[in-house]
Formats: structure tokens, C-alpha cells, sequence
């Protein structure tokens, strides 16, 4: 569906961000470190989601900013990675569906410029980029856990580490990641009416 155009994934230092005085928000020193350590994967997560890198970093920018201003429940200060994923992932999310409500006459516009625009090699580009389109309308009708677990793996996660940035067993990936890829089939065959082997 998405695969091979992430890097492999990398641990951070720390598994517990120390938090400040307050005990409620991280302190400047680990909002710094996350900041620098996660900004680049969580951007190409969400630009591989909406096919535009403007506007991934704006709500990367986003997710970051609400992690700022957020008093953390307890139960999250010790995966606050997780956390800043889930929640760009689900602005991300609210971006698709969003965009999804236009009219479809200004996306028929845009495609016929930058169609024009393409290289001499505009068939496989159109059609990548046809099938990238309906990929994400797919995911904006999905369940936002499918849409979610779907993207973290795409991107080359663990079941551990999609566990651990889903909050949830580990134990469960497995039958959520199924239930997940035959919601997105069901979606994309109600939707295009037909079985496209390099998506599904």
C-alpha cells in the first residue's frame, strides 16, 4: 500500500521525558529534545498522509504546539511520543476529511494544471498519483484506530512500537492491523469498484 518510502525507525534517548516543576508539562529541555529528535519522522508521516509537505510541517507545527499548551493526564507522561503521534496523525486525519468535502471541480482543476506540468513519463505519474488520491480519501472514511495503525505500520512501526504509540497491547496489533486492512479493502472497493493489487 505504502511501503518502502520511509526510513527505518529510530528510538529516542529517553523513554520518560522529565517533566518541569509542575510535574503537569515537560520541561523546555525535553520539549526541545522531542522536538528535534521526532519533528523530522512525525512530518514525513503526515506528508506521506496528505501528499503535501507544506502543509504536513503546518500540522506537525500543530501537534507540537498542543503538546505545549496540554496538561498531560498521568497516564500519558510516560509515552508522550505516542501521544504527540496520535495526535498528529488524527489532525492529519481532519485535514483528509476536510479536504474531502470541496467540490470535486477545483481537485478536477488542480489535477488538469499539474497534469500539464508532469514529466514526458505523465502516465505513471498520473496514475501513482491517482492511486495516492484515493489511498487517502480511503483513509479519511475509515475508523481514525484503522487509518492510524494502517499509516504507523505503512511507515515501517513494530507491532511493539505501534503498541506503544497507539497505547495499546501489544498483543492486539495483530488482529486490529487485519480488521484495519479489511476495512480499508471494503472502503476502496465500495468507493472505486475495483481491486487495484498494488494497493490493496
Amino acid at each position: 500500500m505504502l511501503e518502502g518510502v520511509v526510513e527505518p525507525v529510530t528510538k529516542s534517548a529517553s523513554a520518560m521525558p522529565p517533566f518541569s516543576a509542575d510535574s503537569r508539562r515537560l520541561s523546555t529541555q525535553a520539549f526541545e529534545e522531542l522536538f528535534l529528535s521526532s519533528y523530522p519522522r512525525l512530518v514525513a508521516l503526515v506528508r506521506r498522509m496528505l501528499g503535501d509537505s507544506g502543509r504536513a510541517e503546518e500540522i506537525a507545527n500543530e501537534a507540537f504546539l498542543k503538546l505545549h499548551n496540554t496538561v498531560l493526564p498521568p497516564s500519558v507522561r510516560t509515552n508522550v511520543g505516542g501521544w504527540l503521534y496520535r495526535t498528529a496523525i488524527n489532525l492529519a486525519i481532519d485535514d483528509l476529511r476536510a479536504r474531502n468535502r470541496h467540490t470535486p471541480l477545483a481537485e478536477e482543476a488542480s489535477r488538469a494544471i499539474s497534469a500539464r506540468q508532469q514529466p514526458e513519463d505523465g502516465l505513471q505519474v498520473l496514475l501513482r498519483t491517482e492511486t495516492q488520491e484515493r489511498v487517502r480519501l480511503v483513509l479519511s472514511k475509515l475508523k481514525t484506530e484503522w487509518s492510524q495503525i494502517l499509516m504507523l505500520r505503512a511507515s515501517g512501526y513494530s507491532y511493539k512500537e505501534i503498541a506503544a504509540h497507539l497505547d495499546i497491547p501489544a498483543t492486539s496489533v495483530g488482529t486490529l492491523l487485519i480488521r484495519a486492512e479489511a476495512g480499508f479493502e471494503k472502503f476502496y472497493l465500495q468507493l472505486f469498484g475495483e481491486k487495484d493489487l498494488e494497493v490493496l
